[in-house]
């Protein structure tokens, strides 16, 4: 069974930064197999639907959404199995829950991220 578990939400005022950690664990989930499949950070808002705002996918090709180009950073580290989303220059708008996600399969349970203006 595969698991993940977001950290790293909190609050913090626009033009602050925070740095969002996923462990993926799991028995199938290996070093090589982690750098070798999809991982993708969405966010969701009250009241709007879950959106995209990162990705990362084998030999760690990148894509954001328009939204946070040049602000957020996706990366993960092997030996860890860790993903990361780094936000910086956060703006009240980047508000909601962050959900790391997995195969394009497996979601995390969620870390809530709150901008103050």
């Amino acid at each position: 069974q595969v698991q993940l578990v977001e950290s790293g939400g909190g609050s913090v005022q626009a033009g602050g930064s925070l740095r969002l950690s996923c462990v993926v664990s799991g028995r199938s989930v290996t070093g090589p197999i982690f750098m070798g499949s999809t991982m993708g950070w969405y966010r969701q808002a009250p009241g709007k639907q879950r959106e995209l705002v990162a990705t990362i996918v084998p030999h760690s090709q990148t894509s954001y959404a328009d939204s946070v180009q040049g602000r957020f950073t996706i990366s993960r580290d092997a030996a860890t199995k860790t993903a990361y989303l780094q936000m910086n220059s956060l703006k009240f708008e980047d508000s909601g829950v962050y959900f790391c996600n997995y195969m394009k399969r497996y979601w995390g349970q969620g870390t809530q991220v709150t901008v103050s203006s």
